[in-house]
């Protein structure tokens, strides 16, 4: 196969362009030179004038290759003064109104300026429905068109979000373009970028054939990216390696993600196709609800916009639900054994285990009552990530990286074990001794893809085993009869990882009151640098 091209794509630069360039500088001084630089959304913004001289005088230069979409407005129209594409500085490329770019390594880019207008000619910061269906035709009637590489435009395709997890805020019913939703569904890219709206989101992968009807085809993947420099840290730039189709095996094309979705677009296309054989403006219906294939097993998606899909009345925020009986570890328990305890945030709390398959075995519980990860509200989660940031900080400052897993099956309150390994394990290392032992055991664990999350794949009430290595990567397995209570704890003391088997149940490594205590106001004084819950 040949060597994948390295691709940087950015949201609405909004003329700053030194946050963006210093921005790319420092990504390229850490992981290397890439080969481009893909803007949607508005490049130049309304106080642009400044920065922008010095780049188009060539007092400045841009650090990488870039690619730039056009006006999305009036007031930024005189930045692009030729309607076809061309250089407006040096490494600085306009790409055009609307067209595709071949680079030399035959990566194919179809790119469409502006926003979506009604009125025929457009404006020069919008497109219409003729300029959507001329980029298609010279597409669609090249022979064996399979798809593009990569789709850029500003606005958002309508509905993107049907059957796949949600966009938060932005309601994509309302916003974006049935014009850009029908393009994309022609075209089949495997990346589509886009902005506008000032949100990062990554939506599920989605199929481009029906299964069983066609046959199998690439999936496509749509990122929107937030505005550069925004305050809310929003992500705005997106690294990613693609081999150009033309290039590759056509059955390694064609591989399916574990979560890929259908199509958004589908049932907008056949609705259109029956109204009319030109494209058409018109809103379209909202697509059926989103199941998630994991293999042959499928699950209803939790919405997690707080709405459930075909019912307008809005969801109460989630609030910890109370007890049954007394909880070993709702903090405000006194059931709870607070010697063990050695850090207090505001949602979550760290404790050590009791019976610790190591003494730095610590345990992430919310304070509140929470029985699984999939329950969380976004506020107790976001100090979770935070937790397992400063984890892995900890752990690698000692040689060690962490294992995290979670048994949602036969246990009242959240608890994410979370134990150190030596950094000589790796993470295939890892995931293979899990996978392998679980198989043994007939337990079916499979590896979630990097950009997906465990609500994604599982609903509240949902029994299930879940692990997560500090590099992201996930596995999963969903209880649908019995399963070992110990089988995390057993893998992780096997021969092939700890040689601790002796320890795998924590019943037989309970230790004394004092010892327990002197273990924890250890790992407080070592945490203690790391600790999110100390001030500055």
């Amino acid at each position: 196969m040949a060597a994948p091209l390295r691709v940087l794509a950015c949201g609405d630069a909004e003329g700053r362009l030194e946050a963006l360039f210093g921005r790319v500088r420092a990504i390229q001084d850490k992981s290397g030179r890439f080969d481009m630089l893909l803007c949607v959304g508005n490049f130049f913004g309304s106080t642009s004038d400044a920065e922008w001289t010095e780049y188009r005088t060539g007092a400045k230069k841009a650090p990488i290759q870039t690619f730039v979409l056009g006006a999305n407005d009036q007031e930024t129209v005189c930045y692009f003064p030729e309607f076809s594409g061309c250089e407006l500085a040096e490494n600085i490329t306009y790409l055009g109104r609307r067209g595709v770019f071949s680079s030399t390594s035959g990566l194919q880019i179809a790119y469409l300026s502006g926003t979506e207008s009604q009125d025929e000619p457009a404006p020069a910061y919008s497109f219409s429905s003729k300029d959507v269906t001329e980029l298609k035709t010279s597409l669609l009637s090249t022979p064996n068109f399979k798809g593009v590489d990569i789709l850029l435009t500003s606005p958002w395709p309508r509905d993107v979000e049907n059957f796949a997890n949600s966009p938060g805020k932005i309601n994509t019913k309302k916003c974006g373009s049935t014009l850009i939703s029908d393009l994309a569904a022609s075209l089949k890219p495997r990346y589509h970028f886009a902005a506008l709206e000032k949100a990062y989101y990554e939506r599920l992968p989605y199929r481009n054939h029906m299964v069983l009807q066609e046959t199998p085809q690439h999936v496509s993947r749509f990122i929107a990216l937030a505005d550069v420099g925004n305050t809310s840290k929003k992500k705005y730039l997106y690294a990613f390696s693609i081999v150009p189709m033309s290039l590759m095996d056509p059955a390694e094309l064609v591989k399916q993600p574990q979560d890929v979705t259908e199509n958004p677009y589908r049932k907008s296309q056949k609705e259109a196709q029956k109204t009319t054989k030109a494209l058409v403006c018109a809103e379209e219906e909202p697509a059926c609800q989103f199941f998630f294939d994991l293999n042959k097993h499928q699950g209803k998606k939790r919405p997690s916009d707080g709405k459930e899909r075909g019912n307008s009345q809005p969801k109460q925020a989630k609030t910890p639900s109370q007890p049954t009986g007394p909880c070993w570890f709702c903090l405000a328990s006194p059931e709870v054994e607070k010697h063990l305890v050695v850090s207090i945030g505001t949602h979550c709390y760290l404790a050590l285990a009791k019976g610790g398959l190591l003494p730095d075995h610590v345990l992430i519980l919310p304070i509140g009552h929470y029985q699984s990860v999939v329950d969380l509200s976004p506020e107790v989660m976001e100090e979770v990530t935070k937790y397992k940031s400063a984890l892995k900080e900890f752990f690698r400052s000692k040689g060690k990286r962490y294992v995290l897993f979670e048994r949602n099956y036969k246990s009242q309150h959240l608890q994410l074990q979370v134990i150190p390994v030596p950094l000589d394990c790796t993470s295939e290392d890892i995931k293979e001794c899990f996978i392998t032992q679980a198989q043994e055991q007939q337990i079916d664990l499979l590896e979630i893809p990097e950009h997906s999350d465990i609500t994604q794949v599982a609903r509240p009430g949902t029994p299930y085993f879940y692990v997560e290595l500090d590099t992201g990567e996930k596995l999963f397995h969903r209880i649908r009869r019995s399963f070992p209570l110990h089988f995390g704890r057993a893998v992780l003391a096997s021969p092939a990882l700890l040689a601790l088997p002796e320890r795998s149940d924590w019943r037989r490594c309970a230790a004394g009151r004092a010892e327990e205590a002197a273990q924890a106001l250890a790992f407080r004084r070592d945490f203690q640098p790391f600790d999110l819950a100390l001030p500055e």
